[in-house]
């Protein structure tokens, strides 16, 4: 379970570090939005390198990278329509649906 609320916690993190900026920044120079993220990015390495340290033995390579990406997309979406103020469109739906059954090849047997 910690594996999964520090890899939860790491991805905000870097959702906003990778976009938050052309919301937030869109005016400012590319090298502020490029130190802004970086200095978000750091919180999220904080929360990532030991998600994966405390998961790995547990999971699998593979097993913590698939995680890694649904978790990305259960972050990103609601990022993307609250936040960034995108329509949900029925695509989210549908690549989750390919995400679960990317968990499901990853975690048989």
């Amino acid at each position: 379970m910690r594996t999964i609320i520090l890899l939860v916690l790491s991805n905000v993190f870097m959702t906003f570090a990778w976009y938050a900026h052309l919301k937030d920044l869109r005016s400012a120079p590319v090298y502020v939005a490029i130190l802004a993220s970086w200095g978000i990015a750091l919180f999220e390495y904080m929360l990532q390198v030991p998600a994966n340290r405390a998961g790995y033995g547990t999971f699998n390579l593979g097993q913590l990278k698939i995680m890694q990406e649904v978790i990305t997309l259960s972050v990103f979406v609601p990022f993307a329509v609250f936040y960034m103020g995108q329509p949900l469109k029925l695509d989210y739906l549908w690549a989750g649906c390919c995400m679960a059954g990317a968990v499901f090849f990853i975690f048989r047997g």
